[in-house]
């Protein structure tokens, strides 16, 4: 890990720390925290090697149907079955998930301190009954993997908002970075067309789910696990102000696409600038108007006008919208 990527690190863990220690302003913390999460996550994805994998752009278009069909079935499940047992079994798969996501964003750190053997020699474990399911994994990440594991044990005893925090950063770091599990890599954006036909969808989407229909907020508010991050106030009537990951996420990975377009020309700063200032910009929009309408927000009515339409206008500029 680079330098300015282990400093965004610590400074995410100060934001999340912060409020422990001194009193710090909701506002503030969401948006310092979604934007260093989206800095750390676009610089870890820079690879010497380009994805294998990319999305298209008829995969790009059917996103937002997918996610509107898992929403909808979350709503469902929690309004015709008991909301305790729907959490004990996402608590159950998030704790698998949570160890798989913090050890996976702790080993570039921890493997710098372990003998080079440990990083490179896999070990191959078989399922005893299905000899053709297998994991690979090296010493490195069964070492990374501790800390990944009582960090989720206090997440499923404690349900405190701190780690939850903690959880829901390293997913949507490893979301942007690499992939937790297969179908992740589809996350990795081909062209700048595809990213902003997923953006659009996914504005409708974020409008739609929110103002229309009460589905959103209802699964936000009912879903015990680390989906969206947590940021205490002092308002007796809304404890916590929320940020879905989604909102770091689906526009992370554009703002991704720019560093990693910048990167494989050799050029420092350029698209990535006005990626992420877009998405910056958005997230101040976003808190502007939730604070003065006094209701939930869909951020990405906010954030994907200012990610397109920066680079957009910076493209205009270059002359390089072909």
């Amino acid at each position: 890990m680079k330098a300015h990527e282990r400093a965004a690190s610590l400074a995410l863990a100060g934001l999340s720390l912060a409020p422990l220690v001194v009193k710090v302003n909701p506002n503030v913390n969401v948006i310092l925290t979604a934007c260093l999460t989206v800095y750390v996550g676009c610089y870890r994805s820079v690879k010497p090697t380009p994805p294998s994998e990319t999305m298209s752009k008829e995969h790009a278009m059917r996103f937002p149907l997918v996610g509107s069909a898992m929403l909808l079935s979350l709503f469902l499940l929690f309004k015709f079955l008991s909301k305790d047992l729907v959490n004990d079994v996402l608590t159950a798969y998030f704790f698998i998930l949570g160890i798989a996501a913090l050890s996976a964003t702790l080993l570039p750190s921890i493997k710098r301190f372990l003998p080079k053997e440990w990083n490179d020699n896999e070990i191959v474990w078989r399922a005893p009954l299905i000899r053709s399911l297998s994991v690979e994994f090296t010493k490195s990440q069964i070492v990374a993997s501790i800390p990944g594991f009582f960090f989720c044990m206090w997440y499923v005893s404690k349900k405190h908002w701190l780690v939850n925090n903690f959880l829901g950063i390293a997913f949507s770091i490893q979301s942007l970075h690499t992939s937790i599990l297969q179908g992740v890599k589809m996350l990795s954006l081909g062209s700048f067309k595809t990213g902003a036909i997923l953006l659009l969808g996914f504005f409708v989407y974020d409008i739609f789910w929110v103002f229309f229909t009460p589905v959103m907020v209802s699964v936000a508010k009912s879903f015990d696990a680390p989906i969206k991050l947590l940021f205490p106030t002092a308002d007796a009537a809304r404890p916590f102000s929320m940020l879905g990951l989604g909102d770091i996420v689906i526009p992370g990975i554009f703002v991704a696409l720019a560093l990693r377009f910048d990167a494989s020309r050799g050029i420092k700063n350029s698209y990535i600038c006005s990626a992420f200032l877009g998405y910056t910009v958005g997230m101040i929009a976003t808190i502007i108007v939730m604070n003065w309408i006094q209701a939930a927000q869909p951020a990405l009515l906010y954030i994907v006008p200012g990610v397109i339409g920066l680079v957009a206008t910076h493209c205009l500029w270059n002359g390089e919208v072909k």
